[in-house]
């Protein structure tokens, strides 16, 4: 099933081929869309010059007529001015006899002189179209007669410039296409290649190769941060393998030691001291000792999977936390008698909460147990509860070496542990405070780490006090 959910996956098209047809149609929409107004604006721009030629052709023609009375002289100059212009022109009175017959003009044609009069009814010029021509038509005088000037332009010209211009239209379409697929190619590479290759790193990164760089200077913002996000996640996934590589060493040593103490006091126990009770339950103490300690590192790894994975349920209850402080203090107390440590307390009398109070009390007994261990040769350890801004401050003061800066953020991770080497009084698998953050997290109680370098640390909790929690209610 997976298999096919892969392969299906992949059988996307590509992002560099989406974009280059869509930015290719793209680019033919627009030209198409441009060569059709451009042919609908010419042969717009065709009649309107033609409109124009005509009525500056028949006015001048007009001023002829009016001006001549020679009937040769002024159909001479007609003739002349309309040729000029490309223009055909017939002269008629009302009646529909031509004013100039000598020049070819119809004799007579009383249907198209009333058809002129018509349009003229109520003006002195007018255009008309016809199938095959533009006509511009005005009224005149000729020898003191009333007649009709009508000068008409073939369309010819415009269907001959229509046809040259689709020719040279198609051309220029063929190559702005061409032009346009070769633009839209390379236009759909430059987007795409940071994509492909940032996938590329990624892969890389999937294989267990941390040593990539994903920043670099790209062409736009978004990309950018895609690539700086990956690079947060390759240091964290280095960091997170890295731990967790010390995690395994730490915690497989830790297994082995106890493993080894107990197969070698057992087999003490049958070969040496099966017989004397003194040095076999001294021998049977050992087991018992490193057998505990190797079911609370198990119960470690455990607890903290079960946190991560939620699978542990809260069991709020109202309680007096100050009695689980001194409780939890006293707890390490053996250290006080057997190693000279001292463990100071200064809580406030009957503070109770309203949290889960089995979470608490591990994340009191981890953090009085991580000062412990890093209290440094002072050996002393301050733990303390008051009330604080409407809250229940818990806090763990040693007095050791202190976390450097640029570690504080780690100290909370599940795989952290100090690289200081000295011997701790109590035992631990590296997992206490990232068990402590998982609970405190589930509980949103705040928390945090107050460090000097060289002066110690201060590991504080706060906790919701009982009434609180009943007003909310």
């Amino acid at each position: 099933m997976r298999a096919k959910s892969v392969k299906k996956a992949s059988a996307g098209r590509s992002l560099n081929l989406v974009l280059w047809l869509v930015l290719s149609l793209f680019a033919v929409a627009v030209l198409v869309v441009c060569l059709g107004v451009q042919n609908a604006l010419a042969g717009r721009q065709y009649s309107e010059e033609t409109a124009h030629l005509l009525r500056e052709t028949g006015e001048r023609a007009a001023e002829i007529l009016r001006a001549e009375t020679d009937e040769s002289a002024a159909g001479r100059l007609v003739y002349e001015t309309a040729a000029e212009a490309g223009a055909s022109v017939r002269v008629l009175y009302p009646d529909g006899e031509g004013v100039f017959s000598p020049f070819g003009e119809t004799e007579r044609d009383p249907q198209f002189a009333a058809y002129l009069n018509g349009r003229l009814s109520d003006r002195d010029s007018d255009f008309f179209k016809t199938d095959d021509a533009l006509s511009f038509v005005l009224r005149t005088e000729f020898a003191g007669e009333e007649c009709f000037l009508c000068l008409s332009a073939s369309f010819a010209p415009l269907g001959r410039y229509a046809a040259s211009l689709g020719w040279l239209s198609l051309v220029a379409v063929l190559l702005a296409v061409v032009l346009a697929f070769a633009a839209s190619g390379l236009l759909a590479f430059f987007i795409t290649k940071p994509v492909t290759e940032i996938t590329e790193r990624a892969k890389e990164l999937a294989r267990g190769n941390y040593e990539l760089d994903f920043k670099r200077p790209y062409f736009c913002l978004e990309v950018n941060e895609l690539s700086e996000a990956l690079a947060h996640a390759r240091d964290e996934i280095a960091k997170a393998d890295r731990m967790q590589k010390e995690l395994i060493a730490n915690v497989s040593h830790d297994f082995k030691t106890p493993l080894t103490m107990i197969k070698a006091y057992a087999s003490m126990i049958l070969e040496i001291s099966g017989d004397d009770p003194v040095k076999r339950g001294e021998h049977a103490r050992v087991i018992v000792e490193e057998s505990d300690r190797l079911a609370s590192l198990v119960g470690d790894v455990l607890e903290l999977s079960r946190l991560r994975a939620g699978g542990r349920e809260l069991n709020k209850t109202v309680f007096n936390l100050s009695e689980d402080v001194y409780r939890v203090a006293g707890r390490f107390s053996y250290l006080e008698e057997t190693q000279g440590y001292r463990i100071e307390t200064e809580v406030e009398s009957d503070l109770y909460s309203y949290t889960d109070r089995e979470g608490v009390g591990q994340v009191l007994y981890n953090l009085i147990g991580n000062a412990v261990n890093y209290t440094g040769e002072e050996k002393r350890v301050r733990v303390r509860l008051f009330r604080k801004e409407g809250k229940l401050r818990f806090e763990v003061i040693d007095f050791g070496k202190g976390i450097p800066r640029e570690e504080l953020d780690s100290i909370w991770e599940r795989y952290y542990r100090s690289e200081e080497t000295h011997k701790r009084p109590v035992q631990g698998s590296g997992l206490g405070l990232s068990i402590v953050k998982s609970i405190l997290l589930a509980q949103e109680c705040p928390f945090g780490v107050v460090s000097e370098v060289g002066k110690g640390s201060c590991f504080w909790a706060e906790f919701p006090p009982a009434e609180t929690e009943k007003e909310e209610k």
